[in-house]
């Protein structure tokens, strides 16, 4: 006599965290943060920082404009995160003004590091660290 089995998994309702902000905006009526990151850039976070400094707090049309002009090299992986994050923000909604919108925060974490040798005197071998850094900016819309 076969019998089946009755199928004994329960469906958990998860929720991942981005359908949770979505309800969340649905409810408010409007998005209260725009997020974008950008992982594993081969330049060391101690030079990245100086570039998140000079732009964290202003509105978004000033500091795309510092970027354009700034000469440091972190500059240009940073310009375009930015607009990346305008776009996010547009995309997310459509009636997003984006002369309202201000970097609320910027920080940037170090990532990996890879590990190189260089030949020394007398045999020896020095170690070359290349760090990596995640950058992550929130926009916010001024009220």
């Amino acid at each position: 006599m076969d019998t089946v089995k009755p199928n004994r998994r329960v469906k958990k309702s998860k929720r991942s965290p981005r359908k949770k902000r979505r309800a969340e905006r649905e409810e408010h009526g409007k998005l209260s943060e725009v997020r974008a990151r950008l992982h594993h850039l081969r330049m060391a976070p101690r030079k990245v920082r100086l570039v998140a400094d000079l732009i964290r707090g202003k509105d978004v049309e000033n500091a795309l404009l510092l970027l354009e002009f700034s000469p440091r090299l972190a500059a240009r992986p940073m310009l375009k995160l930015l607009k990346s994050a305008v776009a996010n923000a547009k995309n997310e909604d459509e009636r997003r003004d984006e002369g309202n919108l201000y970097i609320d925060k910027v920080w940037v974490d170090e990532g990996r590091t890879l590990h190189r040798f260089r030949p020394r005197a007398m045999g020896r071998a020095s170690r070359i660290r290349k760090k990596m850094s995640h950058i992550t900016i929130v926009l916010k819309e001024r009220e």
